[in-house]
């Protein structure tokens, strides 16, 4: 039994007045005097030692990390290598796409940087704040400030900062599953270890530091849990399974090439490095990563400022993806406060005397739950009761008791909790709770027990006393969010630890679907397969418990589901952990924001949306954007291969190429990777890239070299070679434009103003004289240009042609 004497730190005894009549002093249990904790001048003291909890717990990549993944890449090394080349070579004309991937890196330096001041600031907010008991005062201090030996106080939710010994103890429990893997909480007593990493489910106390910093047993699980990770995307591991195969493709092409231009070809040396060089480079798709990372990071910045920190980067993407999910009712769908409208009198008892035993028990829990706090508001606390024994409420049991000492020497034990757990089946009482449940109403019972608190069967016979009835606060934009789900496809499911009927009346208020047809957890079967048939077969769920949320993730997992987990309570967090994606709320325990991808700080249900929308965002417009990319790549290696069987000159130099490249991918492919986008993400995002990028880049390459044949048998002298690579160039142009007008669709204003703009630019290159001789291009005369038109337009039929068999063929 865990004895609990209320404290009073000004010497006496909370709850009891010494020399009451008939309660002699010489009975009253000895005054508990808490732990002052350190001085001032002991923390000092291990501060100035470095006995501090110094572990560096990020919302982000340092700055050096930052500019690490952006510089040192394995295609900034070529294009690095090629450009110190041809700036030794060739004029700085053919050394531009150096220039151009300085930029583009910087861009997706200060991009990043930008995000991660966001981030850094939102972690900031939603840090929690130990309790810290200093000086004999308590204090929520940083977790970096806490030093060896302090004495730092817990409560239900609260997550062990650092490893220690407990000091105090109040019937508190610790869940370690976090660590251990085991799921069942932990009762810990005075002398007991806690280890970082784990939380508390139920009661409280306190404990002293005893390793700090690195020295903590998770110290290093902790740090990771809240670091901006690049991890578990399918976008960034398909992006890199396809520069893996780029990369081979491009090795044995590029040597080729080297050996046909240098060797074979009997032409001026800078003249051949030059064009080696011009079909080496587009081969890179070295903008797409730089893209998606940009993307994703503008996605972090806009999240940001609407209060939604995202610890995980790809949980933008990931949220995008999901098709179910899982709401927990308080906190999500409700606000996190109740009001208690009236107490339902049972079995004759006594009013003033019902009062009391609420105002006791609502004062005997120092860390009340929502439901409590609404009684601890409603009902004064007793001074005339003391309370000898707690049993705080815990999501298991679903109900929580004390034993009270009450002002005439009587002895007495009550519960407060679930009715339907509480009272054995077919009671009278449990009919009007029924009742009181389909208006949407949380009833709560009260009754004596003539048990001790931690008897197993301490709920046996338990006498009721009163029905407290509890009104939920809804959300006022829980509705519309809900609405918005159904509308996306996106299956809601509504898994809640209160009675199921209350649930489903809460639920259908808000316009839930299947809402009229509840199940009791209580009744789901323990076989996942005939779980996850149950749960889509159905929405709303009560009387879940925490660990049969933990299985109903999996069993909706089991069948091929994406499934976000919203909550904010230390029965949320197994879910959360295991769920796809874990939504916390900011207010909610600092257990399940530490295990959460996205927290929302503004507590506001109605964001999610936004971090869907966003995740759609980048997941459509990379898609978009890598085929254009990925487009050059296939053109760039089939145009090397063409020249190396033919053995003729390359038919461009690396101007020309970047002149292309930034016109009909690079512009275009920023604006597109960052422009509004509500498609439903896909999966499979590598072949969905490549059965658009193959024929597309087959097709340019194709009417490209075609062009550039036609061309040498059409153009004779000194400057044959210039009208060559100029007809060639204007083909490859051509067919890329139109490569872009696809990707573009559907057209808005905006991007058929991108594209305009796109062809205009390269026209004004065509007639302005400086810019000809500066990217050496100049057409003569007029049948080749023509017939350059005329290959691209047949190109571009091709293209239309092949894109839509591809759709029919190889449907998304």
């Amino acid at each position: 039994m865990t004895q609990r004497a209320k404290i009073d730190t000004g010497g006496g005894t909370t709850g009891d007045t010494p020399g009451t009549p008939g309660t002699p002093a010489e009975t009253e249990p000895p005054v508990v005097h808490r732990p002052a904790g350190l001085t001032a001048a002991e923390v000092a003291e291990r501060v100035a030692r470095g006995e501090v909890n110094d572990v560096p717990v990020r919302s982000s990549r340092s700055t050096a990390d930052i500019v690490r993944a952006n510089v040192f890449t394995r295609f900034n090394a070529i294009i690095g290598v090629l450009w110190v080349i041809m700036l030794i070579v060739a004029p700085i004309q053919d050394s531009l796409f150096g220039f151009v991937i300085v930029a583009n890196t910087g861009i997706g330096i200060i991009q990043e940087l930008r995000a991660k001041k966001t981030l850094d600031g939102l972690a900031v907010i939603g840090e929690a704040k130990p309790t810290v008991r200093r000086d004999g005062r308590a204090a929520g201090i940083s977790t970096s400030e806490i030093v060896l030996g302090d004495l730092i106080e817990l409560g239900p939710g609260d997550k062990v900062v650092v490893d220690g010994v407990v000091a105090e103890a109040d019937s508190m429990e610790i869940d370690e599953s976090l660590l251990t893997g085991e799921a069942d909480p932990v009762v810990k007593r005075p002398g007991d270890p806690v280890m970082s990493g784990s939380f508390v489910v139920a009661g409280g106390g306190a404990f002293t530091a005893t390793k700090v910093g690195r020295e903590a047993y998770a110290a290093q699980l902790a740090e990771e849990a809240s670091r901006f990770t690049l991890v578990h995307s399918e976008l960034r591991s398909g992006i890199s399974t396809i520069l893996k195969y780029v990369t081979w493709m491009m090795v044995p092409t590029a040597i080729g090439l080297i050996i046909s231009q240098l060797v074979v070809k009997d032409t001026d040396l800078k003249n051949s490095i030059a064009r080696t060089v011009g079909g080496i480079v587009p081969m890179i798709p070295e903008g797409l990563v730089l893209l998606t990372s940009v993307a994703f990071a503008i996605g972090v910045i806009r999240l940001g400022r609407k209060q939604c920190l995202v610890q995980e980067l790809p949980a933008i993407e990931g949220l995008a993806r999901v098709d179910v999910v899982c709401l927990d009712k308080t906190g999500t769908l409700t606000e996190g406060g109740m009001d208690v409208t009236e107490v339902r009198l049972l079995n004759g008892s006594d009013e003033g005397y019902v009062r009391k035993v609420l105002g006791a028990l609502g004062e005997s829990d120092p860390r009340p739950n929502a439901s409590l706090q609404a009684i601890v508001d409603a009902y004064p606390e007793t001074e005339e009761w003391r309370c000898t024994e707690s049993l705080p409420f815990s999501s298991a049991r679903k109900y929580s008791g004390a034993a009270f000492s009450e002002g005439d020497g009587e002895d007495s034990t009550w519960l407060l909790g679930a009715p339907d757990v509480l009272l054995p089946a077919g009671d009278p009482a449990l009919a009007e709770v029924d009742r009181l449940n389909e208006e949407g109403l949380r009833v709560l019972l009260l009754a004596r027990t003539v048990h001790e608190l931690d008897s197993p069967d301490v709920a046996e016979d338990a006498r009721a006393t009163a029905l407290v009835v509890l009104e939920q606060r809804l959300r006022p934009d829980a509705g519309d969010t809900l609405a918005y789900f159904a509308d996306q496809n996106v299956a809601a499911k509504v898994i809640s630890g209160d009675n199921a009927v209350s649930v489903g009346a809460v639920a259908g208020k808000l316009g839930l679907p299947g809402a009229d047809h509840t199940v009791d957890a209580r009744t789901l079967p323990a076989d996942r397969e005939e779980m996850a048939r149950v749960l889509d077969e159905n929405a709303v769920f009560g009387r879940v418990t925490p660990q049969q949320k933990r299985d109903m993730v999996a069993a909706l997992q089991s069948h091929g589901h994406t499934v976000a987990m919203t909550g904010d309570g230390v029965n949320d967090v197994l879910a959360l952990k295991d769920a796809d994606i874990g939504v916390s709320m900011g207010s909610g325990s600092e257990a399940t924001r530490a295990v959460a991808q996205i927290v929302l700080l503004n507590n506001s249900f109605a964001t999610l949306p936004s971090v869907v929308a966003e995740g759609r965002r980048v997941i459509g417009n990379i898609t978009r954007v890598a085929t254009l990319f990925l487009t050059k790549t296939v053109y760039s290696v089939l145009l090397a291969l063409l020249v190396v069987v033919s053995q003729i000159e390359y038919p461009f130099l690396p101007r020309h190429l970047t002149l292309l490249s930034t016109l009909t991918i690079g512009v275009p492919a920023f604006f597109l990777a960052l422009a509004p986008n509500k498609e439903r993400a896909k999966p499979h995002f590598v072949r969905r890239v490549m059965r658009y990028a193959i024929p597309g880049g087959v097709v340019a390459a194709a009417a490209t070299f075609t062009t550039y044949l036609l061309a040498r048998h059409h153009y004779t002298g000194a400057d044959a070679l210039g009208a060559e690579t100029s007809a060639a160039t204007l083909t490859l142009f051509l067919v890329s434009m139109w490569v872009l007008a696809i990707i573009a669709r559907p057209y808005t204003l905006w991007r058929l103003v991108l594209v305009a703009a796109m062809g205009g630019a390269f026209l004004l290159v065509l007639v302005v004289p400086w810019l000809q001789d500066f990217f050496a291009l100049k057409l003569v005369g007029t049948t080749m240009p023509w017939a350059a038109v005329a290959v691209a337009a047949a190109g571009a039929a091709v293209l239309e042609v092949a894109w839509r068999w591809v759709d029919r063929r190889f449907p998304a």
